[in-house]
């Protein structure tokens, strides 16, 4: 497993380029969850009228990208059919892309879904499963877009269900790795690949703390890091705070995330987290400038 030095990865101009995608880094991904069950918001953005203002919102608050997902990944959640992720996700991504020019992640890991989504106008895939489900790696290599490779331990019907590891940051820094040399074999360019420890998913709270205050080591061959630590349970273990009280929680992760070379954090609270990512942005590259 190699690593790349501490730093937000990005150009000199602090560019993000992945494929046809830029985005100036640190970047934050608005969530917008089209789902009724979705641990935070579940419910809240299920329909295309509600869906299309928030996405409006997160754009106007900065957001770099906007991650819509049809399918709740929260510890014991249900599957969907591949057409009721279709009916929830297609209809939102066409109407978000339709009056809105910030790039559109589809949160999937079915084929089917990621062809359509792009087509519908997506410009990348987030899969929580790292493209291991039956045709994803092929779907991925054929629509040649950007691609989130998540870790996750087990699925998300039982992978809180006393999750175990030798050696956290080891294990998942692997496990990310062997996904790349998967994505890459099938035909997929390296250079669209972005890589995300997976928090919450099949960890422990001191798990998730352990792989974010090493997270420099899992800048797998230099890929850039994903961190989606919002409102998680994590923060309300060590706050005590409810998931609706949790957004002071979830900032400072962001930004613990960004300073130890995460280049993008996925955030429900967009507005809060850019302007803390700014303010950390600029320390560092002060810091770099000395």
């Amino acid at each position: 497993m190699r690593a790349s030095p501490l730093r937000c990865q990005g150009d000199a101009s602090g560019l993000l380029r992945l494929g046809s995608m830029e985005v100036r880094v640190p970047a934050v991904m608005g969530i917008l969850n089209v789902t009724p069950d979705s641990f935070s918001d579940g419910g809240q953005f299920d329909n295309p009228h509600t869906a299309l203002r928030q996405a409006a919102i997160m754009a106007e608050e900065g957001a770099a990208l906007i991650d819509i997902g049809g399918e709740s990944t929260r510890p014991g959640a249900d599957s969907v059919s591949e057409q009721e992720e279709l009916d929830r996700v297609i209809p939102i991504v066409e109407a978000v892309r339709n009056v809105c020019d910030v790039p559109i992640s589809v949160d999937t890991s079915k084929p089917a879904v990621m062809r359509e989504a792009v087509a519908a106008g997506a410009s990348m895939i987030n899969d929580v499963y790292a493209l291991q489900l039956d045709g994803a790696v092929e779907a991925a290599a054929e629509l040649q877009v950007a691609v989130c490779l998540m870790h996750m331990q087990g699925e998300p019907r039982s992978m809180q269900q006393e999750p175990r590891y030798d050696d956290v940051v080891q294990e998942v820094g692997s496990f990310l790795e062997a996904r790349i040399d998967s994505a890459v074999a099938a035909g997929l360019d390296e250079d669209l690949i972005v890589v995300d420890p997976g928090f919450g998913f099949g960890k422990t709270h001191l798990h998730n703390i352990e792989l974010l205050s090493n997270l420099r080591q899992l800048r797998v061959r230099g890929r850039p890091v994903l961190v989606g630590v919002s409102r998680k349970s994590t923060l309300g273990e060590i706050t005590d705070r409810k998931i609706d009280e949790r957004m002071p929680a979830s900032v400072a992760a962001a930004v613990v995330a960004v300073m130890q070379g995460a280049s993008l954090v996925r955030a429900h609270d967009v507005r809060a987290t850019v302007d803390a990512l700014k303010v950390t942005q600029a320390v560092l590259e002060a810091g770099e400038s000395v």
